[in-house]
């Protein structure tokens, strides 16, 4: 409540108007995925990686709308930017490490690459959106899709620059949001025919859909804390103590994509094939509905979220530049001992925060064995992961900006009293 006083205080206006920009540029968003390809015809809803898609999307991709990528392609190419940049091209290494003129750099080769992505995903789903078409409407149609990329692009990074939040993190939440609705009402229509039982199955829906939010904020705000100590060498005496924070999910839900991604290449190639074999093979052993391919999905969230971690968090950098900076961790020693006492807590969290992404991404999957529902939910956990993390920090951004209107407003008052 405190917080919603400050916010509409006269002296805080400027936040108001970046909070008004930011709906009004999601509600372009929203606008925009309802404006339907001419031409288009949806035929991947057997796909479950166009499931998750749609969701991310607002179901524009189900629609066949001219923002069916969203930005998915953009955050493609920042995960693969980011994993080339840890020591694999030197070229993309050195930028990254030059500062401010160097993430500039590495954001324009980013947005390029996002749109030749933006345009490689268009056109192998033109083939499923288009049937019996010529090489110009495949080639149209991706166009299409890329230009609705680039403009949501533009429009991610206006919400950076004049609201509030992250502009490519808040449009995908928006479009998570954006199905929520029709998701809960069709929920309804398909169990209020079953009458006390729909409606009791309903109410436990709910319940489970709020025990999964909870889960995911608390595991979200969960982070393993290594103290730290740092000597001050003029007096050989400790000056001052902190600690780093491991988050217990580091990987957020990156894992799941590319798990996600890793299990609808067999699928797509199925699609685009037609043989026989092949897709007996792909829907009995592949497919996420089977046992073997939820297994084969699981395993891969969470070798993934291994991956990704280390690769984010390097324990032998991060023990080196302790002993540069003159800091260690209580009892034990720097060097090899501080990287494996690293390593070590990273892979006891790890293997935390991996099975509870594979519980999230597994959970839709599962309710759909065991009942006929799995159509209607649309919105899985790693995409309530999405909402959740992508909301916090946005309210984190929001409260800082107010505590530091505050602090400044203190100032100028103490200021004029002397």
């Amino acid at each position: 409540m405190k917080i919603i006083k400050q916010l509409f205080s006269l002296k805080n206006r400027d936040l108001l108007k970046k909070i008004g920009f930011t709906l009004l540029a999601l509600f372009i968003f929203k606008l925009g995925a309802s404006i339907t390809v001419p031409g288009a015809t949806v035929s991947t809803k057997n796909l479950s990686f166009f499931e998750i898609l749609n969701a991310m999307s607002g179901g524009a991709f189900e629609k066949a709308s001219i923002f069916a990528l969203s930005v998915t392609p953009y955050i493609t190419a920042q995960i693969i930017i980011q994993l080339l940049s840890m020591d694999i091209v030197p070229y993309l290494s050195d930028l990254s490490k030059q500062g401010g003129v160097g993430r500039r750099k590495l954001n324009q080769i980013t947005r390029v690459l996002g749109i030749i992505l933006a345009f490689v995903q268009g056109y192998m789903y033109s083939f499923a959106y288009i049937s019996n078409g010529t090489a110009m409407d495949y080639m149209l149609y991706a166009l299409i899709l890329t230009a609705g990329t680039a403009l949501l692009m533009w429009i991610g990074d206006q919400i950076t620059i004049k609201g509030l939040g992250n502009g490519m993190s808040l449009i995908i939440m928006a479009g998570i949001i954006n199905v929520l609705p029709s998701m809960f009402v069709n929920l309804w229509t398909a169990l209020i025919p079953d009458g006390f039982i729909g409606i009791l199955l309903f109410s436990l829906f709910i319940l489970v859909f709020l025990v999964v939010i909870v889960g995911v904020i608390y595991v979200e705000s969960a982070e393993r804390r290594l103290p730290i100590q740092y000597a001050n060498k003029s007096t050989s005496a400790i000056s001052n103590q902190s600690y780093i924070p491991f988050k217990l999910n580091s990987a957020g839900v990156i894992p799941v994509i590319f798990a996600s991604a890793i299990m609808a290449i067999p699928q797509i190639i199925a699609s685009f094939v037609k043989n026989e074999t092949f897709t007996l093979v792909v829907s009995k052993y592949i497919n996420y509905t089977t046992t073997t391919g939820l297994l084969i999905y699981i395993i891969l969230i969470i070798l993934f979220t291994y991956f990704y971690t280390f690769m984010q968090l390097k324990p032998k950098e991060m023990a080196e530049n302790l002993n540069k900076n003159g800091g260690y961790i209580p009892g034990v020693r720097p060097g090899d001992e501080t990287t494996n006492y690293v390593s070590k807590v990273l892979k006891r969290i790890t293997i935390v925060g991996g099975f509870f992404l594979a519980i999230l991404a597994a959970l839709p999957i599962i309710l759909g064995k065991v009942s006929s529902l799995s159509h209607i939910i649309s919105i899985s956990g790693t995409g309530l992961l999405i909402v959740v993390g992508v909301a916090l920090e946005t309210y984190k951004q929001l409260e800082s900006q107010l505590k530091s209107r505050t602090y400044e407003n203190g100032r100028k008052n103490r200021r004029r009293r002397f």
